[in-house]
């Protein structure tokens, strides 16, 4: 187990984050070992976002995408069946696959010419008869697979550890609201399709600040988006109700933070007062067919949950997604001081193309480093790490006491812990969870019942 030594002091991990009193070293942010042992410990045991099915709807097509650090293809082989490999050839580790996404029924090392079917088999070996004398097992030297794979309502999943829980039991009560991010807007399961290409690009910060923060911070609204606040930008680009996002219901409701402490997930919802779905707001003016559309689609979604109530969260999947409003966020850590960003965004599969044009134009306008909410974000996080850098600076813990102490159960939504809708608790937790994984030898030490 990693000992961060220090000048002044020896101090474990566990010495390093209270996240019971909200005092965080800022070493867990700025180490090299620490880091290195967040790939091993977290990113090699959790499962991880890889991408949607959508993305490779017929045989042979590929996504280039990761898991920590690590490259991974997700591919539809031949017989339409899913899987995630490791994108290395097993020769001499070249990328097999250099394109971000494509058709493709071989994958050709371009190193040495080893070749892979879609389905991760060695099936091409130059000089196999002549240099090799056909001794070569071709079986055992196929593309590596993960361990687990989930299909969950069209968004896959994939963990390294054979040992790992099931996709569901590692979500525990987060299981229904992740289940409604991938819905459609008419309340059907694996309702959405995924725009391409996907949006990347890279940050000077280390993986937790935006990790651990969206989706986990609402106190920085009112001051790092206040202009964005102000101009009111609402999907159709104009003023949408007062709002830069769409315009909620106008049902009675109190919004939370909530959050699965056991287990690290959560986020922000809102509990209604009342049953159903609540009525449409008018939110795409400048855009009617999109409006038109989305109100039939509400329409729908009444009749499926007419007597339900519906008290979604949307937020993080421990360690590093967030999912929910139309976007899925992806902190890929790149190095102990950068951030790789993905932005997938959805939209309803059977939408018209004038109702996708809509929606895409407002994500790409809401979201990314060109975004007008993002950018507020990227200033914060570039200018915490390198100011978190520095011999005195390292000495000074970080506070997340926003709210310690003053979370509660509700039996209306089993499973969570809730807390004032301004507070930290959904960062404590993330945090709590990151010190299971970064001390437990196993998953046989991470139940949370073992904890």
């Amino acid at each position: 187990m990693v000992h961060i030594s220090r000048s002044r002091q020896d101090r474990s991990l566990r010495d390093l984050v209270d996240w019971e009193q909200g005092h965080v070293s800022r070493e867990i942010y700025v180490n090299e070992d620490i880091y290195q042992q967040e790939l091993e410990q977290i990113f090699g045991r959790a499962w991880l976002f890889v991408g949607h099915e959508s993305q490779v709807p017929n045989p042979g097509d590929f996504f280039q995408s990761r898991m920590g650090e690590e490259s991974v293809l997700l591919v539809r082989d031949r017989k339409g069946e899913l899987h995630v490999f490791l994108n290395t050839c097993r020769h001499r580790g070249m990328k097999v696959c250099r394109y971000d996404e494509g058709n493709s029924l071989l994958f050709t090392c371009p190193f040495h010419g080893w070749s892979y079917d879609t389905d991760g088999r060695l099936v091409g070996v130059p000089n196999f008869q002549t240099a090799y004398r056909g001794e070569l097992d071709k079986s055992a030297w196929g593309l590596h697979e993960v361990a687990q794979m989930s299909n969950f309502y069209g968004s896959i999943w994939a963990t390294w550890d054979p040992k790992a829980p099931s996709f569901e039991d590692f979500l525990g009560a987060f299981v229904p609201s992740l289940r409604r991010s991938f819905e459609g807007s008419d309340g059907g399961d694996n309702g959405l399709e995924f725009f391409s290409p996907v949006q990347k690009w890279r940050l000077p910060t280390n993986w937790k600040f935006p990790g651990f923060s969206f989706a986990g911070d609402h106190a920085h609204g009112a001051m790092t988006h206040r202009s964005t606040t102000v101009a009111a930008f609402g999907p159709q680009g104009e003023l949408a109700g007062g709002d830069r996002h769409g315009v909620p219901s106008r049902w009675a409701s109190t919004e939370y933070e909530m959050s699965i402490p056991a287990l690290g997930h959560g986020g922000h919802g809102r509990i209604y007062e009342q049953p159903g779905v609540g009525p449409y707001v008018e939110t795409w003016q400048t855009v009617l067919q999109a409006d038109d559309y989305y109100h039939e689609m509400r329409d729908k979604k009444a009749e499926k949950y007419a007597g339900q109530y519906l008290h979604g969260v949307s937020g993080c999947v421990f360690p590093n997604v967030i999912c929910g409003g139309s976007r899925i966020l992806l902190w890929h850590p790149h190095g102990v001081g950068v951030t790789e960003s993905w932005r997938f965004y959805t939209v309803d599969k059977g939408a018209p193309k004038p109702v996708k044009d809509a929606q895409r134009r407002y994500m790409m306008r809401y979201c990314g480093p060109g975004g007008m909410t993002e950018s507020d974000d990227m200033e914060n996080w570039n200018y915490a790490y390198p100011a978190s850098l520095g011999t005195v600076a390292r000495r000074l813990d970080y506070n997340f006491q926003n709210g310690v102490g003053h979370a509660y159960a509700d039996d209306r939504v089993p499973g969570f812990t809730l807390n004032y809708r301004i507070g930290e608790e959904n960062q404590r937790s993330r945090l709590r969870r990151w010190l299971d994984f970064m001390e437990a030898g196993s998953w046989d030490e991470l139940s949370p019942a073992k904890r």
